[in-house]
Formats: structure tokens, sequence, C-alpha cells
């Protein structure tokens, strides 16, 4: 297994991102939810809090209104990565607020093949190992390339045909992150700061 990185940030969704109908949604982070702990099954992420209480993500397939789609139950994403959308969008685009599952510190970028097709994190605390699918990329949204480019389709400012398709191959590829899955259904799978992140083929 090749290292890649540790990861320097967990967080959940606890509601959509994405407010209103088309044309006029919008992307909002607001009810991303930084934690400090996330335990994962194959039905997705909960984030544990300080005082032991557990956030379902609206990704998991067991939250109530839950966006799971099948293969999006887990996300992550890399520091460089971020690194590029600031350098083209601006400070706004802090790391994870895609509303990726994990935040890998990493200098390196990194696209589905260099991945793999798995990877693995190791828990410092408990030392065990955890292997994870790598099931495709999180392709970037219409209203989450507006809000990178600081437009607000809500007030009708919008990205032109040309503009809108730049931002939205400036953010595919991975660049927005990826969607992985455990292997299998492991017993007390959790992740925290500091885990080491490995290419694991």
């Amino acid at each position: 297994m090749r290292e890649i990185g540790t990861i320097k940030l967990l967080q959940i969704q606890t509601g959509s991102l994405k407010i209103g109908t088309r044309p006029t949604s919008t992307y909002d982070p607001a009810p991303i939810l930084v934690v400090e702990r996330l335990l994962l099954s194959q039905d997705g992420a909960q984030g544990v809090l300080p005082n032991g209480e557990r956030i379902v993500d609206i990704h998991n397939a067991r939250h109530p209104q839950s966006r799971n789609n099948g293969d999006n139950a887990i996300s992550i994403g890399f520091t460089a990565h971020y690194a590029a959308m600031r350098q083209r969008f601006g400070p706004h685009m802090r790391d994870g607020v895609a509303g990726e599952n994990m935040i890998i510190d990493s200098a390196d970028s990194f696209t589905l093949d260099d991945l793999g097709g798995r990877v693995g994190i190791l828990n410092a605390a408990s030392g065990q190992t955890f292997l994870f699918d790598v099931l495709k990329i999180a392709a970037p949204c219409i209203e989450f390339s507006h809000f990178a480019a600081g437009k607000n389709a809500a007030q009708g400012d919008t990205l032109s045909g040309t503009d809108l398709k730049a931002a939205l191959q400036f953010l595919g590829a991975g660049r927005r992150g990826f969607h992985i899955a455990p292997v299998r259904a492991y017993e007390n799978l959790s992740v925290q700061l500091g885990d080491t992140v490995f290419v694991a083929r």
C-alpha cells in the first residue's frame, strides 16, 4: 500500500446543500457539520459529537430524507484539490465546502485512475486498517459550480453556457471528490483526525 495523506477534516451533511428548484436553485454549505469522528458502514456515515451523540449524514441510507442512490454514501476529497479551487475561484472555496465526509491532507492531486480502485484507512487508535472501494468521481452539479464562481441563480446571476461548461470541467475528473464504500461489513468501523490513508492496490 502507498501512503497518500492523513485525514485533516471530518464532516457530515445534516441536510441538502441545494436550495430551490432549477433554474434558480442555489448551493448553500450551511448544513455541513464538522465532527471529531465518523462511524462508517455500507449504509453511509454518522458523525460523532464530543458528547457522544451520533448524527446521521443525509447520504446515509438510514437517514429519513436520505439522498443515497446506492453508490454515493461516503465521500472523500483532498486539500490539494481545494488549493486548486481557491486559486481559480477564490478564498470562499475552503477545505470541505463541497461537503465530502473526509478531507485528506495531501500535496498531490488525484484522479480516479490514481486511486487504483481501492483505498485503505489506518485507524491510529486501534491499529486496524479498513479498506474501501473507490466507486466513482463526485460529479459537480450546476449549483456548486455557480457557488464556486460566486454566482447566485436565485438573483438571476448565472454562468453563461461556455463558462458553466468550463467550471464543470474544472471541478470534474475527481477534483470535486470521490465516492467510496467499505469492501465489507466491518465491526466498529470508525475514522478520526490524523488517520493515515493509503492507495491499497
